[in-house]
């Protein structure tokens, strides 16, 4: 039961918090200090209460009885569920220390509520892996999305509630699907608990058609292409290191969703199903992958650049999960789990270099008080430290070794060539080409990185900001650095750490893998695709250092650089006989013209889609214009006694409306509270 007694205090550490940031508004100071300790304990008690759910032998259950007789209350912290609060707490600990320094740039603007939102935000998450009961699950997922909504639109600018809108559209219609799944599970298990959804697995096809309700509900919530619409705008919009959060760790809830659905609740009896499932979930990973590293080539605002390589690493992580439920289908265990390890492994590592990045991108709009990469250039001079915290993640993403996305895209080629070589027609054609878009993915990672880093942090400064940029604030820089430093170990320490990523996999599928042997996948330092006898590439980790040994110049040159710089002469630089000056430096947008051309199309359907949804909006406020328009002509005697009803119950309410919206959100604050308050 430690796992949960964890649980429990990192939930009322985190209630206490929020409710002690509104207690302390009026004291921003106070707010700051007190937010920041108490949410960075709730961080280290649920890090505890993951890691070991992970390491414990069978899931830790907390039972009660709820409001109502389908509202069993349940929590069950099995590792998976283990894997994801740990993960949370990791990007939220970091969150924290972050953030003591980062809120001063919203000072006289509501750090408070900032604060309420991010402890509701984090507990809600938790509570939604851990929840073991179709009706909390839905309940806390709706938790998170609102207290998401409102960091989204803390700014209140025009863009920010116009992405926060968006949002809160695509979120909720997600949630009706995932409600249309989970209802059509319950009628058949008479319950809404998932330990019954496991037990009366839905026949064919109604299995088929409750997967896919998830899929996509979950889908919009992690941003897979087509479904994204939303993440490119709501990710910018809010706080950094809420955009961390939200990147890092709220994404992957759909993700976990996917495999909760598609694994856990009806894998163990799914059949022929489990095939088309995963051949599903690997096609729309691949697109989503290689869609979201083109259109994040053609931002000129980093956040929204970081948003779209959100999109392509949503799309990795399920094409790993598509190869396991693919193995599940084809009986092959070793495949099954070296698939969704794999996925498992590249969601953790996203989570980490992700949060690094985007908090490197606050930190550097945080001093320049801009998104726009071309108002950038030369900070690596003046913010080395933050430099370097984004070089780390920008070679990580890259999926450059030793870093950890490295390791984790190279297990999902390994089970992409283990399905091809090993499948049945179909899977020998569908996998060989996920992994060209795969490598096609990587290498256009690589250049969209080279992109972001060389407009932001080198060449000459392109505006007043840049030129007086200084280094960020310690708290923020040392947010980074914890970030960086897991960006390196998860790559060094793959040999400890893919093994138990792989019993996080084999203990998910479970019942799928009964009576075979533990799967293989790292020997000493060496690297290994499920087993000796079945591994198309055994990688030791000395060769990937060898390969990493290749940048060991160009560290060397950089570290040794200041020794040098003072006995050189400083002067103009000649260009041709011409005096330098701003215009001459690659620019965001010259960087990345030849791919625009030659993705062309791609970037045309993206501005269709975005017509389209500006027709859908202007077509709804037409007949909301068009109802009011019919209104005289509507039959009094028959709604005259309903309108005047209302009219007369709605003068009565006034007084609960004081035309401030700040009141307004604090209605919806109690109803989270009430909520929070219930389930823990």
């Amino acid at each position: 039961m430690i796992p949960l007694s964890l649980l429990i205090m990192s939930l009322l550490l985190s209630c206490g918090g929020a409710i002690l940031c509104l207690f302390l508004k009026s004291r921003e100071g106070d707010v700051r200090l007190a937010g920041s300790g108490v949410g960075i304990a709730a961080a280290l008690a649920g890090l505890g209460s993951g890691l070991t759910a992970i390491a414990a032998d069978q899931p830790a259950m907390l039972e009660a009885a709820g409001p109502y007789p389908f509202a069993h209350f349940v929590l069950r912290l099995d590792p998976l569920a283990g894997l994801m609060i740990a993960v949370i707490s990791l990007l939220s600990l970091v969150a924290w220390i972050y953030g003591f320094a980062y809120v001063r740039e919203y000072a006289g603007r509501g750090v408070g509520a900032m604060g309420f939102f991010m402890n509701a935000f984090i507990a809600s998450m938790m509570l939604v892996v851990a929840a073991d009961n179709g009706f909390w699950f839905l309940i806390f997922f709706e938790m998170m999305s609102l207290a998401s909504y409102f960091l989204v639109i803390f700014d209140q600018e025009d863009e920010a509630v116009s992405a926060g809108f968006l949002y809160f559209l695509v979120a909720h219609g997600g949630s009706v699907l995932i409600m249309a799944a989970f209802f059509l599970m319950a009628n058949e298990a008479g319950s809404f608990d998932f330990a019954a959804f496991r037990a009366h697995p839905l026949p064919a096809p109604l299995d088929s058609v409750a997967f896919l309700l998830a899929f996509l509900g979950f889908g919009a919530k992690a941003g897979m292409i087509p479904l994204h619409i939303w993440l490119p705008r709501a990710h910018p919009a809010a706080p950094s290191h809420a955009s961390a959060l939200m990147s890092g760790v709220m994404i992957k809830i759909g993700v976990f969703g996917i495999v909760k659905v598609g694994i856990d609740l009806l894998g163990a009896s799914a059949g022929p199903s489990m095939l088309g499932w995963g051949l599903l979930v690997l096609a729309f990973g691949a697109v989503s992958s290689v869609l979201g590293v083109v259109y994040a080539l053609a931002e000129h605002d980093i956040k929204r650049l970081l948003a779209y390589h959100s999109v392509e690493n949503i799309g990795i992580i399920l094409l790993g999960v598509g190869t396991g439920m693919i193995g599940m289908a084809l009986h092959q265990p070793v495949l099954a789990v070296l698939g969704l390890m794999a996925g498992l492994y590249h969601l953790l590592n996203h989570a980490v270099f992700k949060g690094l990045l985007f908090l490197g991108a606050g930190s550097v709009i945080f001093r320049t008080h801009t998104k726009d990469m071309e108002e950038m250039g030369g900070l690596a001079r003046t913010m080395p430290w933050t430099a370097l915290s984004f070089l780390v993640g920008a070679l990580a993403i890259s999926a450059i070794p030793p870093l950890n996305g490295f390791v984790s895209e190279w297990y999902t080629y390994q089970a992409l060539f283990a399905a091809a070589l090993d499948g049945t027609p179909l899977v020998k054609f569908a996998t060989p080409i996920a992994a060209v878009m795969l490598a096609l993915t990587g290498a256009l990672a690589v250049m969209c990185f080279v992109k972001a880093y060389g407009i932001m942090f080198a060449g000459a400064p392109r505006s007043h900001h840049a030129e007086e940029a200084r280094e960020a604030p310690a708290a923020m820089v040392a947010g980074m650095a914890v970030l960086a430093v897991a960006c390196v170990a998860l790559g060094l320490l793959a040999p400890l750490v893919a093994p138990v990523m792989g019993r996080i996999a084999a203990a998910t599928i479970g019942t799928a893998i009964a009576g075979n042997a533990p799967v293989v996948l790292a020997t000493g330092t060496t690297l290994l695709p499920g087993d000796a006898q079945q591994a198309t590439l055994s990688t030791p980790l000395i060769a990937i250092l060898l390969i990493a040994m290749a940048f060991l110049p160009i560290a060397l040159k950089a570290a040794f650089a200041a020794k040098r710089g003072g006995d050189r002469r400083t002067a103009a630089p000649w260009a041709a006989g011409y005096r330098p000056d701003h215009h001459m430096p690659a620019s965001a947008g010259g960087f990345a013209q030849p791919i625009r051309m030659f993705f062309a199309p791609l970037y045309a359907m993206r501005r269709s889609i975005s017509g389209r949804w500006t027709g859908i909006a202007l077509g709804f406020e037409r007949v909301v214009t068009l109802a009011r328009r019919t209104e005289p002509f509507a039959d009094r005697s028959v709604i005259g006694p309903i309108a005047d009803a209302v009219d007369a119950g709605g003068k009565r309410l006034q007084v609960i409306q004081a035309g401030d919206f700040r009141i307004y959100c604090l209605y919806i604050v109690a109803a989270l509270i009430a909520l929070l308050a219930l389930a823990v």
